[in-house]
């Protein structure tokens, strides 16, 4: 590529019928200044696309870093939200272990009382039968008392049997 010096040192050969060398020199110096001014330009716009393209590789790598990030965030939240359903399943079960215990404390429980109750049953039928034994035994030992040994010169007694049925 040409530098502005290449066109300022720049020397053509002179021929017999060749152009007016001033008029060539002074549109020489109206490129070179022209070509400068570009070739700086130049220079500085290569130099902001190279800023350009670290900004831009550094936004693609913070974009990429990001993105990055929010894939192990997401997976960290379907991980904890697994974790969570498990905890809850665990949590449920063992709730329902609990209750079977308890209702089958509970049933063990009534089976328990309902023995007793029927113990209890059956001493009160057998005490009411003993009871009903012992009155009736010391009805009959009443009855079988001489009743004439008892009453004073012949007085009656009415039938005590009647009025006991």
């Amino acid at each position: 590529m040409l530098t502005p010096m290449d066109i300022h040192n720049k020397e053509f050969r002179r021929s017999f019928r060749g152009y007016n060398e001033e008029e060539v020199d002074e549109f020489l110096d109206k490129v070179m200044e022209d070509y400068e001014m570009l070739y700086r330009e130049n220079a500085e716009l290569k130099e902001r696309i190279n800023i350009m393209n670290e900004k831009l590789q550094s936004y693609i790598n913070m974009e990429t870093t990001l993105n990055n990030t929010l894939i192990v965030a997401q997976n960290t939240a379907e991980e904890l939200k697994r974790n969570a359903e498990k905890e809850a399943q665990l949590i449920i079960q063992n709730a329902h272990q609990t209750a079977e215990k308890i209702l089958e404390q509970a049933n063990q429980e009534v089976v328990k009382i309902r023995m007793e109750l029927e113990r209890y049953r059956k001493q009160l039928n057998i005490f009411k039968a003993k009871f009903k034994a012992l009155l009736e035994a010391q009805l009959e030992a009443i009855l079988s008392i001489d009743e004439k040994e008892l009453l004073p010169d012949g007085e009656e007694v009415e039938d005590v049997t009647e009025n006991a049925q």
